[in-house]
């Protein structure tokens, strides 16, 4: 046997070895951080629940974990890494049973931490609380017991229909309902209840999908490269540019969560929480070095047909996360050191921050000196920034030209998101209506107008490589594939851009969906993130440049945008006669003492509305005449280029030559006399 064969059979063995000893070192490492840290930094006044529930609760929650992982891992596999058809491979149906037989494990384990999580919370052997009332109150009333039944329950759907998959597209849905399975924990436990919570929470989601997504995806590549599949190579390049990605959301996750648990530097080394802290960076540091090393030497290996060097390297990469996992496992057991001071006041409890001081007379100068960190909106508008950053160098290294313009408008776009979600906009926006609906408009009219005119769909159709012939369509062809969908043309018609634009505006303030989502940090990120949304939208269809499905001539867009913004104004005014509360729970429990009465931040709130939807209405009709002149302008040029060659395109060129045609083929008198005779038209003249 060659040098090359026994190298890879003992590469072979190694991966079989790690798929073997990663689950178990996971649960060693959880078992020893638990024992390690048992005696440390107990939450005072909380009675031990006894031996049982303290060893298997961060046991069942590893397993829990793991199966988590093993799922995503072989979904994406399936989904996504491999290409193929339509339908499922034998490779593909293969990792869709592993998912399947995963998500039994995930849904028991699930199901056992929620009956060790209530054991634990009240001090009582587990035998005490197997009853169902008991089990039920928990699942019904406490958010542990709800998230812990969300993830069980996905887990066992995931069970029971995953076997029956034979299609990509259902793959894909599964994948995107296991990461969401994998999220209704992240909003328990030490996140949901630290200062900040709202970044916390997010933080810790995008930590866990980061997680989830990397370790998941490596474990099912490596049988894939041992076996010498046809498309691992495929398979490995797509991960690649998977596991960069889940390593920053990973690292900005896990930095953003020890910023807000943790009171100052030192507590880095003087308390558990810290110094595991410290031990999950030292792993985190040495995954980054290895993944640098993969790029550079492993993945050209694998293009060429050598894996050794991939697999022994992957294979410590994921031993090193089964560690990192078992340090999750055990800081999720663990409390962060407490912060010295008095108990938070109710205002605080509700926003995340204490309440903010009053706004005073103009110019308001808190609403520009009161920041507060949103990850979600932060590492979304850094990205966005890079990557456009990347399109537009990546043009002009080729000596292409795009317009500055764009750059700016897109720039700017992204800095007035920030100011309207990280400002005092956004403090403000929690405690009075009135600021909360100037948010809204910044958001649904001014950022919309700057993001469309950047055109990111037209710079990355240019930048992105097109995928070689016969090969699987790349980043570019899905894009393409996604402009041009039924979908995107269904809710790009005018019709259905309009209501959404207006309409939900209508539906979420008139309802009692409005306090709702402004109880959930979650809920008030998803109503921004929504209002942002529909205003790109509704704008893309009225001025965007970006291509998509077919839009209306530039007056059918004028008719849209005229016959939208009356029911703007319809809105501002009925907000601003209405004499019911809305959303008044929350705003009563908030408890703000300062500035004007419920009623009539009310009324400024309507006034705010129909003030400052005016002047995007305006900006954009000068923007839609502008694109209409210069598109007149453009077809004029083209005509005039027509009849300049003597071009067939000019219509009665066009006419002229059928009709010199019809004369040429058929010279029959009868025929001719009825023919009228081409003129010819001169190269000056225009058409007729």
């Amino acid at each position: 046997m060659a040098a090359g064969d026994l190298a890879d059979a003992g590469a072979v063995r190694l991966t079989r070895w790690t798929w073997t000893l990663t689950p178990a070192v996971a649960v060693l490492s959880s078992a020893a951080v638990v024992a390690g840290t048992d005696g440390g930094d107990a939450a005072p006044g909380i009675v031990d629940a006894g031996p049982l529930t303290r060893w298997a609760l961060p046991l069942f929650r590893t397993v829990a974990d793991v199966s988590a992982v093993a799922i995503v891992g072989a979904l994406l596999l399936t989904a996504v890494l491999l290409p193929g058809p339509r339908r499922l491979t034998p490779t593909q149906g293969r990792a869709m049973l592993w998912a399947s037989a995963a998500a039994g494990v995930w849904a028991v384990a699930s199901a056992a931490v929620a009956v060790f999580t209530l054991s634990d919370l009240f001090a009582r052997p587990v035998s005490d609380v197997l009853e169902p009332a008991m089990l039920l109150d928990f699942v019904v009333t406490d958010s542990r017991g709800t998230a812990y039944a969300l993830t069980a329950a996905t887990g066992a759907l995931l069970a029971t229909f995953g076997p029956g998959v034979t299609t990509a597209g259902w793959a894909r849905f599964w994948l995107l309902a296991a990461l969401g399975g994998v999220l209704p924990p992240a909003f328990t436990g030490h996140a949901a209840g630290s200062a900040n919570h709202d970044a916390a929470v997010v933080s810790l989601a995008v930590h866990l999908v980061g997680v989830t997504l990397w370790v998941g995806g490596l474990v099912f590549l490596l049988p894939v490269v041992a076996r010498r599949h046809p498309d691992a190579a495929m398979a490995v390049r797509r991960f690649s540019v998977l596991a960069g990605t889940s390593l920053l959301a990973v690292g900005a996750g896990g930095v953003v969560g020890a910023v807000i648990r943790l009171p100052g530097w030192g507590d880095l080394f003087t308390s558990a929480y810290g110094r595991l802290v410290l031990a999950k960076t030292a792993l985190l540091i040495l995954l980054a070095l290895a993944g640098a090393r993969h790029r550079r030497r492993t993945l050209p290996a694998v293009t060429v047909g050598r894996r050794t060097a991939f697999l022994r390297l992957a294979a410590g990469e994921l031993l090193l996360m089964a560690v990192a996992m078992g340090l999750a496992a055990g800081l999720a057991r663990t409390p962060p050191p407490s912060t010295a001071g008095t108990a938070p006041s109710p205002a605080e409890e509700l926003l995340g921050f204490p309440m903010p001081p009053p706004l005073g007379d103009f110019p308001w100068t808190p609403l520009f000196t009161q920041w507060h960190f949103d990850p979600v909106f932060a590492f979304g508008t850094a990205a966005a920034g890079l990557l456009y950053s990347v399109g537009v160098r990546r043009l002009r290294a080729r000596g292409d030209h795009w317009p500055v313009g764009r750059t700016v408008a897109w720039f700017l776009g992204l800095a007035v998101t920030v100011l309207a979600t990280m400002s005092g906009l956004a403090v403000y926006g929690k405690v009075m209506f009135s600021v909360h609906m100037g948010q809204h408009m910044i958001l649904a009219m001014t950022v919309p107008i700057l993001l469309v005119l950047g055109a990111p769909a037209t710079l990355a159709l240019r930048a992105l490589p097109a995928a070689a012939k016969g090969a699987s369509p790349g980043p570019r062809e899905l894009l393409l594939k996604l402009l041009h969908s039924r979908y995107v043309r269904a809710i790009s018609h005018p019709a259905v851009a309009g209501v959404l634009f207006i309409g939900s505006a209508f539906a979420v303030y008139y309802t009692s969906l409005f306090e709702t989502l402004m109880r959930s940090h979650l809920g008030h990120l998803a109503m921004l993130v929504h209002f942002l949304a529909v205003g790109l939208l509704f704008f893309w269809v009225i001025i965007g440049v970006d291509p998509g499905p077919r839009r209306p001539p530039h007056l059918g867009r004028l008719f849209v945008l005229m016959l939208t913004m009356p029911f703007h104004s319809w809105f501002s005014i009925s907000l601003m006669s209405s004499t019911e509360l809305l959303a008044g729970g929350w705003w009563t429990a908030v408890g703000r003492t300062w500035g004007p009465s419920l009623a009539d931040d009310q009324y400024n709130a309507g006034a705010i509305a129909w003030a400052t939807g005016d002047i995007p209405v305006l900006i954009t009709t000068i923007i839609l005449a502008i694109q209409w002149v210069r598109s007149d302008a453009r077809e004029a040029r083209r005509v005039d280029r027509q009849i300049d060659r003597g071009d067939a395109g000019d219509p009665l060129a066009a006419y002229n030559a059928y009709l010199a045609a019809l004369h040429a083929r058929d010279r029959r008198p009868a025929v001719t006399r009825h023919l009228p005779e081409p003129r010819p038209v001169p190269p000056t003249e225009g058409p007729s």
